[in-house]
């Protein structure tokens, strides 16, 4: 892989980055910076109905799944610019080969080639 190639794919690498963070931020405000009733947008003042607060309680619990999910690929995007300065970035921690060009337009963070991927995931399944 070119420096010039290397260099695009840490720059996108680093967009992601950044955009997912804010995504993050932006979750947590709004997730744990409200009461159930202010998030549901509710400012009567009857009393709050239990299916109410179970929708909402699922909606949090939800938000707080996606801003999981998004932290575990922030710390592989982590992961995959150490391997650009180290000069690994592209390489399949598994077999060793490159890892083509089409899966990290894909998957920038990528640390296994589609086949190792494929192997991998196909053991999980199994267990």
């Amino acid at each position: 892989m070119t420096k010039k190639v290397l260099q695009q794919y840490k720059k996108r690498l680093v967009a992601l980055k950044t955009r997912l963070a804010g995504e993050i931020e932006h979750i947590a405000k709004d997730t744990l910076g409200q009461s159930p009733r202010d998030a549901a947008g509710d400012l009567s003042s009857y009393a709050y109905h239990m299916a109410d607060m179970a929708t909402d309680s699922y909606n949090q619990e939800f938000s707080l799944n996606i801003a999981s999910a998004e932290q575990k690929t922030l710390l592989e995007i982590d992961d995959a610019l150490k391997r650009v300065e180290e000069g690994t970035y592209g390489v399949c921690e598994s077999c060793g080969k490159p890892i083509a060009q089409r899966r990290l337009q894909a998957v920038p963070h990528a640390r296994l080639c589609v086949k190792c991927q494929e192997a991998t995931e196909g053991r999980r399944r199994r267990q």
